[in-house]
C-alpha cells in the first residue's frame, strides 16, 4: 500500500491506500481511539487483493503527529471527505473499530448519499438514547481518572481490555508503547469527550445506508455489548457476535471478521 499525507491546518494525516482498480469496491478503514492502522493489518492482508482498500492514522494517533487536540467530530469528517474525494473515492464501505465507528456513524449521518454501506466492529452508537447521563458525564470528565493511574498500569489495562488474543495484545502493548503517558491521556479524554458531544447531537440516529453490526462476545470495554444489543434492536440492523473476541475483535477473530466483511459487501447492491 501506498502511503499519502493529507496536511491540515492542525497537523498531517497520514493514510495508506492500494493501487486503485475502479471496477473494484472500496473499504476505508478506521481504527479506533489511540489505535493506528496496524489496527487492520490482518484484514488488509486478506481483502486489498480484492477490493480497493484505504485506511488512515487519524489525527494524532500513529503517524499523524504532532497534531493539535482542538479538532472536533465535524473537522474530522469533513477531512476524512476531503481525503476521499482527493482520491476519487466514491460511495466506498466504511469499516470502523471503536471510535471510529463512531466516526463513520458521524460521515453517514453528514454525507448521507457518500457511502454503500458501514460496518461497526465494536462500536458504540451515535445516540442519546442509548446513554445514561451519568455514562455521558463520564465521558467528559476521564482526565484526572487517567492521569492518576501509574503509566505501567495503564498499558497493561489498555491492552487486556481491548484484546483477549496473543497477536492482538501484542499489537495492542506495540502500539500503546509508541505514546508516552501525558500524550496519551490528553488524546483519550480528548475522544471520549469527542464522543459525548456526538452522541448528544444525535438523538435519534438512523443510518443511510445498509450496515452491519460486529461485537466480540468477550467485549469488556464500557458497555459495549449493551449499546449494541440495543441498536440492533431499535433500527433492525443485523447484529453477530464475533466468537471468542474481546473490544478488538477484528484482532482476535481476524479470519471470522473478513468473511463477515466479504459477505456484507456481496449483499449490497451494485
Amino acid at each position: 500500500m501506498k502511503e499519502k499525507i493529507f496536511q491540515t491546518p492542525m497537523g498531517p494525516i497520514h493514510y495508506w491506500r492500494t493501487e486503485p482498480r475502479p471496477e473494484r469496491p472500496c473499504l476505508v478503514f478506521l481504527p479506533g481511539l489511540t489505535a493506528d492502522h496496524h489496527l487492520f493489518d490482518k484484514q488488509l492482508e486478506a481483502l486489498s487483493s480484492r477490493f480497493n482498500c484505504l485506511v488512515w492514522d487519524a489525527p494524532a494517533h500513529g503517524s499523524s503527529r504532532p497534531f493539535v487536540l482542538g479538532f472536533s467530530m465535524d473537522d474530522l469528517t469533513g477531512w476524512l471527505h476531503e481525503i476521499l474525494e482527493k482520491e476519487g473515492i466514491a460511495r466506498p464501505v466504511l469499516v470502523g473499530q471503536s471510535m471510529g465507528g463512531c466516526i463513520a456513524q458521524a460521515y453517514a449521518q453528514r454525507y448521507p448519499q457518500a457511502l454503500s454501506g458501514l460496518v461497526s466492529v465494536d462500536a458504540p452508537p451515535l445516540g442519546r438514547r442509548y446513554y445514561t447521563g451519568a455514562e455521558l458525564w463520564l465521558l467528559k470528565h476521564t482526565k484526572w481518572m487517567y492521569l492518576s493511574i501509574p503509566w505501567g498500569s495503564l498499558q497493561k489495562w489498555g491492552v487486556s481490555g481491548t484484546a483477549v488474543s496473543p497477536y492482538g495484545r501484542e499489537l495492542m502493548a506495540r502500539t500503546m508503547a509508541s505514546y508516552h503517558k501525558k500524550e496519551y491521556c490528553a488524546l483519550a479524554t480528548h475522544g471520549y469527550k469527542l464522543l459525548a458531544r456526538a452522541v448528544e447531537a444525535y438523538p435519534h440516529q438512523t443510518l443511510p445506508c445498509p450496515a452491519l453490526l460486529l461485537c466480540g462476545e468477550k467485549d469488556g470495554a464500557g458497555s459495549c455489548k449493551r449499546y449494541d444489543r440495543a441498536w440492533a434492536k431499535a433500527e433492525g440492523l443485523p447484529l453477530v457476535w464475533v466468537p471468542g473476541a474481546g473490544h478488538n475483535a477484528n484482532t482476535d477473530a481476524p479470519e471470522f471478521v473478513n468473511r463477515q466483511i466479504e459477505s456484507f459487501l456481496t449483499s449490497l447492491p451494485h
